[in-house]
């Protein structure tokens, strides 16, 4: 996706034989503002954990012996057809984003039908591995997961077809992160999409110290969305879009460059099945589209994999509009829910309060809405202030200040991640510090800065190309060469368009500050031979 970092969910999948996991579920209502919100810019989700994707195994290297094709059991299935996921969908969208539905049809009886390309793929040997998989050791894994999409499902159905994209393109989430809006993965990639910092920006979404949008599942699918898109227009095939997604768009650009004379005549959805044959892809891009199709299979007929998929309740919400540094606290208790609750709704907003410098909306359970402007004024003003400024004093340390606030001395450092120590551990006299109030510090989440990502000696960035830069313009950016990009992206001329996704690698800082001493010397060097 916007990646070329992550490790997706469905890599935790690749399981050893004998483990077993839970899982996900089918269609059902999901995240949507509730109507009389105009205002309601993001949507949340749960803010309990940070999933952190395991990597593959071996268990999923690409040649696998095949085998027969999951029991059928057909009786009663909990289907959800195309028609009853519109259908529903319309209730929570509204009629100017779904289309009409034959009433006529019955979505109890009707077969169910995809509109990505599975019945083809359906008996290749990875497919028939991951069906057996999803089925088997991580069937439990599976139908928790599945469960938990159903909670957003309408919601990214409706923007897949907004962004002319095929619906069941909603699966993906699945193979990413389980439908887990704060799923973290060591690559540093966050959220139900897995964006990587750079690419998140670049596509529009906030990420700094304080909001992550990757976190907002109606932000980050947005995002997805459109850059999905993008890849399905620079590569002309939905699956190596995905492939793409997953594994970065240089490699699968370089990969279909190297193999042009092998891949001749191969056209549409088999590319990613040929490219994948070559053994050029990574193990866990290889594997990606295939999860992906067993996933879809699955989730359209779980009864004849033997699963029961129970439906969350549709994440609807009211917004309501607040000032700088808001306490989630005091939010929830003018909204009379719990402060967890404004969490799940949320999760973008990291640090138990709202900005300090901008105002916010906040979501809140339909219906809280009413009267919360009155209720929040009537609050005691110690309850609306999110912090205070302290100016430190000569022997003012991290606990001195925290033990004053009622708060632990880490939550100082949380708030504070740019302050200066001296070697005694006290803090240097005369600068600014943030002390959280204990209702703030309760309800801050324990991320990292989403600005700190490492990624070794080197890392990749994802640039998504604006109107009116060319490769020179973005090389210079990034302080690499025209020639660096086009390899890095497989192009054979200089030419690119807007919306397109180029891989950019970029020295580290350690690794450019090493070279630019170096080329210092050498300066030095040749003026002393000059001088003799």
């Amino acid at each position: 996706m916007a990646k070329t970092r992550l490790l997706p969910i469905a890599a935790t999948l690749i399981l050893a034989a004998g483990c077993s996991h839970g899982g996900h579920q089918p269609p059902n209502l999901a995240p949507v503002p509730a109507a009389g919100n105009p205002g309601a810019t993001s949507a949340q989700a749960p803010v309990t954990q940070q999933a952190a994707p395991a990597s593959p195994t071996n268990a999923a290297t690409w040649p696998a012996t095949s085998a027969t094709s999951p029991a059928q059991s057909a009786k009663d299935s909990i289907l959800v057809s195309a028609n009853d996921v519109k259908r529903r969908a319309a209730d929570v969208f509204g009629d100017s984003v779904v289309a009409a539905v034959d009433s006529s049809v019955d979505s109890a009886v009707a077969a169910p039908s995809w509109d990505i390309e599975v019945r083809s793929y359906q008996s290749t040997e990875r497919v028939e591995h991951y069906l057996r998989l999803f089925t088997g050791p991580a069937k439990e894994h599976i139908e928790s997961r599945l469960d938990r999409g159903s909670r957003y499902e309408p919601m990214i159905r409706a923007k897949m077809r907004e962004g002319g994209l095929p619906e069941d393109m909603y699966y993906l989430a699945l193979i990413e992160s389980g439908f887990d809006p704060n799923a973290y993965s060591r690559a540093a990639a966050v959220g139900m999409w897995q964006f990587m910092t750079s690419t998140a920006r670049d596509m529009g979404m906030r990420v700094d110290w304080w909001v992550d949008e990757r976190r907002d599942p109606i932000k980050s699918t947005g995002a997805a969305v459109r850059f999905i898109k993008d890849l399905k227009e620079q590569f002309g095939s939905l699956y190596l879009a995905a492939a793409a997604y997953n594994g970065g768009p240089g490699r699968v650009a370089r990969g279909l460059s190297k193999y042009a004379d092998d891949l001749d005549g191969t056209t549409g959805d088999d590319l990613f099945f040929a490219l994948a044959g070559k053994d050029y892809l990574r193990n866990e891009t290889r594997e990606y589209v295939p999860q992906l199709i067993a996933a879809a299979l699955i989730a359209k007929e779980p009864e004849r994999y033997g699963m029961k998929l129970t439906p969350e309740p549709p994440f609807t919400y009211d917004s309501v509009r607040v000032g700088p540094s808001t306490p989630l606290a005091a939010i929830a208790q003018a909204a009379s829910i719990s402060v967890p609750k404004v969490q799940e709704l949320n999760p973008q907003v990291l640090r138990g309060m709202t900005p300090p410098k901008d105002s916010f909306f906040v979501r809140l359970p339909v219906g809280s809405a009413d009267g919360f402007d009155d209720a929040f004024a009537a609050l005691p003003a110690d309850a609306r202030k999110g912090l205070s400024t302290v100016v430190a004093k000569k022997g003012d340390n991290d606990a001195s200040l925290a033990k004053k606030a009622g708060i632990a001395s880490r939550q100082i450092a949380v708030f504070n991640p740019k302050l200066k120590h001296l070697k005694s551990g006290n803090l240097a006299p005369g600068q600014t510090v943030l002390v959280p109030t204990a209702a703030v510090a309760a309800a801050a989440v324990a991320v990292p800065d989403p600005s700190i990502e490492r990624y070794g000696s080197s890392h990749s960035t994802m640039h998504v190309v604006k109107a009116g830069e060319t490769l020179g313009s973005i090389a210079k950016k990034y302080h690499t060469s025209t020639a660096a990009l086009m390899r890095s992206n497989g192009l054979r001329r200089p030419l690119i368009f807007p919306g397109q996704s180029l891989v950019v690698h970029t020295a580290s800082k350690s690794k450019a500050s090493t070279a630019s001493k170096g080329k210092s010397k050498k300066k030095v060097s040749a003026a002393k031979r000059s001088a003799h």
